[in-house]
């Protein structure tokens, strides 16, 4: 087992820890709380190559492995999920499912700008009656002969409003159940094509959360992503790569919040010395290093398994669940640390502890996850 960082990643992992505290930290409490996009953040995260990190440097790429995405994604969500979050469903969901199933056609019209940074892309599969049951898709694609007819709503879809590149699930053929399910690129500007208002979230308020609306889109033959009846096996193929940048995203939150209390402790004094001398919080930050430490090596060892072609399915779930509970666990116990500072809006960590939630719930419930392990490991 080698556990240490190449030349490269270390080099990507600071490149990713100055960005989060040079151009992500200042007016971040203000962005959280006006539900700001960080329009320019992320322009220059493309700018940077963070946006398209795996994807083959043919289609304007990084050409980078998972382990440098997922380092990249703990650094910056140690101050901005709204930011990760962006950066999590450009790579994973979208540019990785266009590469991986997509067209020749479809990857030089669509990957190469979204890879670039030029454009951001959203995946949609999420309903209001289909959440964690993905199989019950209720928008549906009627095949016209040389286009599908698209109806439906989608929820809960990150980017929404800003992305011009849509992934989007839909019923072709109910009677085949989730054999039925195809994949679809939809262009924003498609007659038909609506999006919804913004959602007024607990956390990642920054992040751009909208309903999408379908009424009749026309869309093209080769805009369908792989053979007919794909979608679902495309979607939870998808996912899988997903689990492993949200679990990222939950271990940078838990690390941020963990680095604040850390400081904070030496910082505050009580009783006449710091309050980490005390053992009541010296054993909390104990706890929450040691948890930080587990969660880091399941999500990298995920990371690492995608790197090598092996099947990460089992470790995806299990870095994703850990690494999830962690970051709640340990921003409670951050704001605990900054006792009244940590509930006011300056200390950061009330809203890490907000961002937290979030990563037990999209890309698959906590509870999903269970099944997953449970399915794989009684195989």
């Amino acid at each position: 087992m080698l556990f240490q960082l190449s030349e490269e990643q270390l080099m990507i992992q600071q490149a990713a820890r100055d960005f989060a505290v040079n151009e992500l930290k200042p007016g971040v409490i203000e962005r959280d709380e006006h539900q700001k996009f960080p329009a320019a953040q992320v322009k220059k995260l493309g700018e940077l190559g963070f946006l398209g990190m795996m994807v083959s440097e043919k289609y304007n790429g990084s050409g980078l492995d998972a382990l440098s995405y997922v380092l990249v994604m703990e650094e910056l969500s140690k101050i901005d999920a709204s930011a990760s979050v962006v950066v999590s469903v450009n790579n994973s969901l979208v540019c990785y499912g266009l590469e991986a199933y997509g067209t020749e056609a479809q990857k030089e019209k669509y990957l190469k700008p979204l890879a670039s940074g030029e454009k951001i892309g959203a995946f949609c599969l999420s309903e209001p009656e289909a959440g964690s049951d993905a199989t019950s898709q209720q928008t549906t694609a009627v095949d016209m002969g040389d286009h599908y007819l698209l109806n439906g709503t989608k929820n809960w879809i990150t980017n929404g409003g800003t992305a011009s590149t849509y992934l989007v699930i839909a019923q072709t053929d109910r009677s085949l159940k989730h054999r039925g399910i195809n994949a679809f690129i939809v262009e924003k500007d498609t007659p038909g094509f609506t999006v919804g208002p913004k959602e007024n979230k607990l956390g990642i308020r920054g992040s751009d959360t909208h309903s999408l609306m379908f009424n009749d889109v026309k869309v093209p033959k080769e805009n369908r992503i792989g053979e007919d009846g794909f979608g679902f096996k495309f979607a939870m193929k998808t996912l899988e790569g997903g689990r492993i940048g949200i679990a990222a995203q939950a271990l940078g939150i838990a690390a941020g919040a963990y680095e604040l209390a850390l400081a904070y402790s030496k910082e505050r004094k009580s009783f006449g010395k710091p309050i980490s001398d005390h053992q009541a919080i010296a054993f909390k930050l104990a706890d929450m290093a040691t948890n930080i430490e587990a969660a880091r090596m399941l999500v990298y060892k995920a990371a690492w398994l995608k790197d090598q072609g092996q099947s990460y399915t089992l470790a995806g779930s299990m870095a994703k669940l850990y690494a999830s509970k962690v970051a709640m666990d340990v921003t409670v116990e951050a704001v605990q640390i900054h006792g009244g500072y940590g509930f006011v809006k300056e200390y950061h960590v009330e809203r890490l502890m907000r961002d937290a939630k979030i990563t037990q719930i999209y890309e698959g419930t906590s509870e999903i996850q269970k099944m997953v392990i449970s399915r794989e490991i009684l195989k």
